[in-house]
């Protein structure tokens, strides 16, 4: 594994993350697709075994069981020093009052349940899941950087927003002097390339190390356009944000002529043109079975040419922003 900088900092990151909102009990929060623990420890083994060190979950995954599930594998599997641990805040974790959103007491109690549930005494990426316009965003910002500074959080990102948001946040905190964000979790895969018309360029300016979420677009950029898997159907968060636009269907078919070229899978062309983007870090991908972890390391050997990057993009037609 050829380790990279998270962004501009000095943390060192397998240049893929793994995703596992994939792990996690079934008949727990909203999606009956994850794996349960014994079928989830396996995939979490096989990604250490292959230098991955850098994991990705929230504390709204599977109600709580998906940072559960990765704590107790990634205790027996890795040593701690080595391991990049990130976790997630913002949803919905119990009814009433507090029980979502980015208050000073959300950020404090949440936190505390994802170390217990984690079983560390830090977590090394902590981001806001999403924005929340219903907190004052310098109330937010100075409750993460004061568990920082309570040596419970080492770096903290942002996910989602749009540019202005995250360039606000930014100010906000070198102007207090504040634990800056380092990262930016953010939809981005050849279907839906909107975060290169501003956020890029922001983190590009700022030194912020990018890390997609649903690079594969859901598998849709996977697998053939018309395929579907019992996880496809039942992701109604997923249905939200690809249609059936014509021009990605052509972008589909696109990435399966450039793989059936280079004899490799839809999914390592996919990968491999998001990981090319110079502000990606790395992109965050979810492996439900083994060939989704081979395909995921084979992409960070494939090169594309300038001809097969051309093929791929020319049919991208402007999309609404989905996933904020």
């Amino acid at each position: 594994m050829r380790y990279v900088k998270l962004g501009s900092t000095g943390l060192d990151i397998s240049p893929l993350a793994l995703g596992c909102m994939s792990y996690g009990t079934p008949d727990r929060g909203n999606h009956a697709w994850t794996l349960p623990e014994e079928e989830s420890r396996p995939l979490i083994r096989a990604a250490v075994d292959a230098g991955i060190n850098f994991f990705d979950t929230a504390n709204v995954y599977s109600d709580g069981s998906s940072e559960e599930i990765v704590g107790r594998a990634l205790a027996e599997f890795t040593r701690r020093d080595e391991t990049v641990i990130a976790t997630k805040v913002h949803g919905r974790m119990h009814e009433g009052p507090n029980g979502a959103g980015l208050s000073r007491k959300a950020i404090l109690a949440e936190l505390d349940n994802s170390l217990r549930r984690l079983g560390t005494d830090y977590v090394d990426l902590y981001q806001i899941h999403r924005f929340d316009p219903s907190t004052p965003l310098e109330e937010t910002l100075e409750a993460l950087h004061d568990v920082v500074k309570a040596g419970k959080v080492r770096y903290i990102g942002a996910s989602s927003m749009y540019a202005w948001q995250f360039s606000k946040a930014l100010y906000l905190q070198r102007l207090n002097g504040w634990t800056r964000f380092v990262t930016m979790q953010d939809h981005y895969n050849l279907i839906n390339r909107e975060e290169e018309r501003e956020m890029y360029g922001l983190c590009a300016d700022q030194g912020i190390g990018v890390l997609p979420w649903s690079p594969l677009a859901r598998g849709k950029l996977a697998r053939a356009w018309d395929e579907t898997t019992s996880r496809s159907e039942s992701d109604q968060f997923g249905k939200t944000l690809y249609g059936t636009v014509d021009a990605d269907r052509r972008v589909s078919d696109a990435v399966g002529t450039v793989a059936e070229a280079r004899g490799v899978t839809r999914a390592q062309v996919a990968l491999a043109w998001v990981s090319r983007n110079p502000v990606v870090s790395a992109p965050i991908v979810g492996v439900g079975k083994p060939h989704h972890l081979e395909d995921a390391l084979a992409s960070l050997d494939l090169e594309l040419t300038a001809d097969e990057v051309a093929a791929l993009e020319e049919h991208y037609v402007p999309h609404a922003l989905v996933g904020f």
